[in-house]
């Protein structure tokens, strides 16, 4: 560590210097001079690039949908899948519009789906087991999601070069794994950690209140393990997000984190590896309700406010423009040297 230390410090100060020396007032690119510094570090070099920027969806379905904690019937995962794949959802027309490639992964859904274009079959089980009555999955379906997300990672980051990826999801019911997730981990009220999800009204609001809080006294776990946490109230699709991006991670590869679900996902992975927020940039803060209370647990800043709470990584496709400008004005931006403008003195 010590040998690599005054490395990494020199790259930090050059890569600062050649942000400091742009044709522009010091700090004028706000918080975009921040990314691409970020984006330096997690390269290792003042000329970073982005290399077929991915958006992986991860689709699961959950037991406790069958309780009553969602506005959707269960049936909407699926059908939602085939809209990906079909290119008429939100994620399709950004994505598109941003040269982004999507890849849609079946984790669990309560569905057999066909060979398919941009399907990826990694199916654990047909949804998870209700958390009000058990824990949602089995010791070996975590392993299992965890064992496919690595691999998955893998073979997109080394047959494509990708080195930016973002991560979305679908399964209705999810935003109750991730009020628990959340929850547990940070120990903020479970009040405050729970949102409207797909469009609940004040009375459904209540009950699902009700049910996820008869699941947490349900329980007894040990909230310092991270794992445990996720293997009792997540979700297929988010146990392999969780895992996907400590892979990312691992390959020095730039994180996209999208709403609240793929936060929740990533706080277990900074409860597993807590270096891994040198990696992620957090696309937007969603209009759901628990996100900027868990955003700012992991003193994260968004790049975007826009009030968007859908999911499918339809908020890492908004912001990847930002990022492309990010790195953008640090490689091709004139210095007052070349452009032969004045410096202040």
């Amino acid at each position: 560590m010590q040998d690599t230390l005054p490395n990494s410090l020199a790259l930090q100060q050059a890569i600062q210097a050649k942000i400091n020396f742009k044709t522009k007032p010091l700090g004028a690119l706000g918080y975009l001079e921040t990314i691409a510094l970020q984006i330096g570090l997690i390269q290792k070099t003042d000329t970073p690039q982005l290399i077929n920027p991915h958006i992986l969806i991860f689709a699961a379905d959950h037991g406790i949908a069958k309780e009553g904690v969602s506005a959707y019937p269960q049936e909407v995962t699926w059908q939602m899948v085939y809209n990906f794949l079909n290119g008429g959802a939100a994620i399709n027309v950004f994505t598109k519009q941003n040269a982004i490639t999507v890849k849609v992964i079946d984790a669990g859904v309560n569905k057999t789906f066909d060979d398919l274009p941009n399907l990826i079959k990694a199916k654990i089980d047909y949804g998870t087991q209700s958390f009000l009555h058990s824990k949602a999955m089995t010791l070996a379906q975590l392993e299992a999601c965890r064992t496919e997300a690595q691999r998955l990672v893998r073979e997109v980051m080394e047959t494509t070069q990708a080195n930016i990826i973002g991560f979305g999801e679908m399964g209705i019911g999810n935003t109750s794994s991730a009020s628990l997730i959340m929850h547990c981990l940070t120990g903020i009220d479970l009040k405050l950690c729970i949102g409207r999800g797909t469009g609940l009204d004040d009375e459904q609001l209540q009950n699902k209140y009700a049910i996820l809080n008869r699941a947490v006294a349900h329980h007894s776990i040990d909230t310092h393990l991270p794992y445990e946490v996720l293997q009792t109230f997540g979700g297929f699709e988010i146990a392999m997000i969780t895992e996907a991006m400590l892979e990312v991670a691992q390959k020095n590869g730039i994180i996209m984190v999208d709403g609240f679900i793929a936060t929740a996902a990533f706080l277990v992975a900074q409860k597993v590896n807590p270096s891994i927020l040198k990696n992620a940039i957090f696309c937007h803060q969603s209009d759901e309700k628990g996100h900027h209370l868990l955003l700012e647990y992991l003193q994260a800043k968004s790049l975007l406010q826009l009030n968007m709470r859908l999911g499918e990584g339809t908020g890492c496709a908004v912001a990847y423009p930002l990022i492309q400008s990010a790195v953008n004005f640090l490689n091709e931006m004139a210095s007052f040297e070349t452009a032969g403008v004045s410096n202040k003195d």
